[in-house]
């Protein structure tokens, strides 16, 4: 970390790129560990978390890994997987604990305004869904991380978690839900933007909107040379740092390409879209309190599972369902069409093609759910909920998604639904690329950063006593050690005013 003093007083050493969740706690977690550190950030948007922290283009459930079907596949033998859920639920643990911290030092605003409780549910219908969800939960419950989840196939029951989804069901459906009471609704958008009030009012930060980074590359002697324009008066600047984080969200492929980074050649984008049907009826609203996810179709990818939503946004509590599925060239909302063509080049050619060919099926699903008529859109939200009226429902248009593609040896490319962070072999520049689950494990993905990018650092004792301050479990494993699981749990379902763990029925 030494390494990254400049002579140059002007010059930061931190430059984050993209005003999102992954930039913010990035900035958090550094000025947090070295408050003398000089840190800019730069957001081509006039506003932070516009793009995909935004609570109308971000799922928002907190993923925790307790109703989200397609994090615990089934395999071949008949068995269920549970390692992703498993590392999915660890990582959330850990962002709790890290917003507990923000929370108790008075360093962002009440936990009210971000955070909610919201009983996550999986429900499924049919012999073969219902048996797949039984052995799921029989599966999950074997590791305490989800000791509190109740499963149920008896409709009275399920009627009284989710009287819409059992309204107009005949007696003889046979259905099956789980629910864990210790679910969660996060409002991104507000938590980024409370991380970043804090951090512009830090010294040695500095906020620029409206500005965006052209162009990068690393000098000789290791410092960042970034080109900025702003978008409000057409200035160009050029700024130097040692380290750069780009966080764009789907811009992060394209500024990862113009770092010419030997480690970001061959990596691929391709960009799905989003809708949601908006429950409009208050009273519909009011008689819905869960976020309840299905099995996603065959062909879709893992972010288009559909579910029933309660969400929480700008203080006032609203229902969703979807997503719905498009395809766009862009990689941001408010992005180009050109995006996709201009981030094609003769490196990730090969990887994109063989991605493409390989995954026909998903091709055919996004056409499909391109040229559905409202009337179709209903249809599937009556799957959820029978008694939908078209009157009650509109359509909101959700964030773009970036999908990875990536070299592979044997299949040439291939498309990845995941997140995953390229770096230099300097480990001078990073960038995140991917989608899901995203912000909700941000925290985990900023310590793999961190441990990768500044590790002669994070080994001091100063640096290891304050991550342990942030993140109580901090080097500990949440699923081999319940009784820490219960004390973090404990600890941060106080201080973020969450309902402690309920016994099971």
């Amino acid at each position: 970390m030494n390494q990254m003093k400049d002579n140059t007083e002007n010059y930061p050493d931190v430059v984050l790129i993209g005003a999102g969740i992954m930039s913010a706690t990035l900035g958090m977690m550094l000025k947090e560990l070295q408050p003398s550190l000089k840190i800019e950030v730069y957001e081509r948007l006039d506003m932070a978390a516009a793009e995909s922290s935004d609570a109308w283009n971000n799922a928002g459930t907190g993923h925790s890994a307790f109703c989200e079907l397609n994090y615990t596949p089934e395999l071949p033998d008949g068995t269920i997987d549970t390692s992703k859920a498993i590392r999915i639920a660890e990582s959330f643990e850990e962002s709790k604990q890290f917003w507990a911290y923000l929370i108790k030092n008075n360093i962002i605003e009440l936990p009210t305004s971000f955070i909610k409780n919201i009983p996550h549910m999986s429900f499924v219908w049919g012999d073969e869904n219902v048996n797949f969800l039984r052995k799921r939960y029989e599966a999950m419950v074997q590791c305490h991380l989800f000791d509190d989840m109740i499963y149920s196939e008896d409709q009275d029951q399920i009627r009284e978690w989710v009287p819409l989804i059992m309204e107009g069901r005949k007696n003889t459906d046979k259905v099956a839900a789980t629910r864990m009471d210790l679910g969660t609704d996060v409002n991104f958008g507000a938590l980024t933007q409370s991380m970043f009030k804090h951090l512009q009012e830090e010294r040695g930060v500095k906020m620029h909107f409206s500005h965006e980074v052209r162009k990068l590359r690393q000098r000789e002697d290791g410092r960042w040379r970034i080109r900025v324009k702003d978008l409000k008066n057409g200035d160009k600047r050029t700024v130097f740092a040692r380290y750069v984080f780009i966080g764009a969200g789907g811009g992060a492929l394209p500024l990862l390409e113009k770092s010419d980074i030997p480690e970001g050649k061959g990596y691929g984008g391709f960009p799905v879209s989003g809708q949601w049907l908006k429950c409009t009826n208050r009273d519909v609203i009011e008689r819905h309190r869960a976020k309840v996810y299905g099995k996603a179709a065959v062909g879709s990818p893992p972010m288009s599972v559909p579910h029933l939503d309660t969400r929480y946004i700008n203080g006032k509590r609203e229902l969703l369902f979807g997503p719905y599925a498009g395809f766009s060239t862009k990689f941001l909302k408010k992005g180009s069409f050109l995006d996709l063509p201009r981030s094609i080049k003769p490196t990730n050619l090969r990887p994109m093609l063989s991605a493409g060919i390989q995954n026909m099926s998903l091709t055919r699903y996004l056409i499909d759910q391109v040229r559905q008529s409202p009337e179709d859109k209903l249809e599937a939200l009556k799957a959820y909920f029978p008694e939908a009226k078209p009157e009650d429902w509109e359509l909101e248009v959700a964030g773009q998604r970036v999908q990875i593609i990536k070299r592979d040896p044997q299949k040439g490319g291939v498309l990845e639904f995941g997140t995953e962070v390229v770096s230099g072999a300097n480990c001078t520049l990073a960038a995140l690329l991917g989608a899901s689950p995203g912000a909700s494990t941000a925290v985990s993905i900023m310590l793999g950063l961190l441990q990768r990018c500044f590790m002669e650092r994070l080994n001091t004792e100063e640096w290891q006593k304050k991550m342990k301050e942030m993140i109580p479990s901090y080097g500990q494993s949440l699923a081999d050690n319940p009784q820490l699981l219960e004390q973090v749990r404990n600890y941060t379902s106080e201080v973020l005013g969450l309902v402690p763990a309920v016994e099971k029925k």
